[in-house]
């Protein structure tokens, strides 16, 4: 049985933290632990579950907030979920990426909250530079989120993130090295064009050596050389003609 996630009325930022503690699984938690997140700053809560709530409360800008300000996983993922992009200023996109400490909370927001933001394209190449690993994780995050939900956005201005991708390549931190791999692939299957773009960019990785390079390189190749890919982007491509 799915929990009930109802609101009688428009919670506060207590009463959603309530409602997180009393759904929340220790067992769960203890899982978490090997991703740097901290067991006292998370309840173990499954997605399904903080999707249904967010949807259940609303976009709020300043619950948003208040959420976020608690530190604790589950919140900051509704405070993703509820906050209205366009509210959003660039300094509270900084304060945010400089607060990500695990790879879910940082995806999260470039998924369901940064990829709206009018100023994320630019945040794409300033966060790519940056030192700390889950701020360099966002980077590659928001190139993989805006590959698919910016529609209209012309193969150009992706085209652009490539030698970002390939700089970075080199980054042996895991959740780095996973992220420009997931920005690769998932621009190599928004179209034919890109398609060719990311299998040549891979291939450019490939040659640059180190482990990080290689494992990236051969990952994306075998994915976007793929049958399943070629298939789907050549009838694609017949149903635009």
């Amino acid at each position: 049985m799915r929990p009930r996630v109802t609101f009688l009325h428009s919670p506060s930022c207590e009463d959603i933290i309530e409602k997180l503690r009393s759904l929340g699984c220790p067992a769960d938690v203890e899982g978490m632990a090997r991703f740097g997140i901290r067991p006292d700053k998370a309840f173990g809560i499954r997605a399904p579950v903080i999707k249904r709530m967010a949807r259940a409360i609303g976009r709020n800008h300043r619950l948003a907030l208040k959420l976020w300000a608690t530190g604790i996983l589950e919140a900051r993922a509704i405070a993703a979920m509820i906050e209205e992009p366009g509210l959003v200023t660039e300094s509270q996109a900084e304060r945010w990426v400089r607060d990500f400490d695990n790879w879910a909370t940082c995806d999260g927001c470039c998924l369901y909250l940064f990829a709206y933001v009018p100023f994320a394209w630019r945040k794409v190449f300033e966060w790519s530079r940056r030192e700390r690993e889950f701020e360099k994780r966002a980077a590659f995050s928001l190139v993989a989120c805006l590959t698919v939900h910016d529609k209209a956005a012309p193969d150009e201005k992706f085209l652009k993130f490539l030698p970002v991708i390939k700089r970075e390549a080199r980054d042996g931190r895991n959740f780095v090295r996973k992220a420009v791999n997931w920005a690769l692939r998932q621009m190599g299957k928004r179209n034919r064009k890109l398609n060719r773009a990311a299998i040549h960019t891979a291939r450019e990785i490939q040659k640059l050596g180190t482990p990080s390079a290689r494992w990236i390189a051969a990952d994306a190749l075998r994915e976007l050389t793929g049958v399943d890919v070629q298939m789907r982007l050549r009838a694609v491509k017949r149903a635009r003609l």
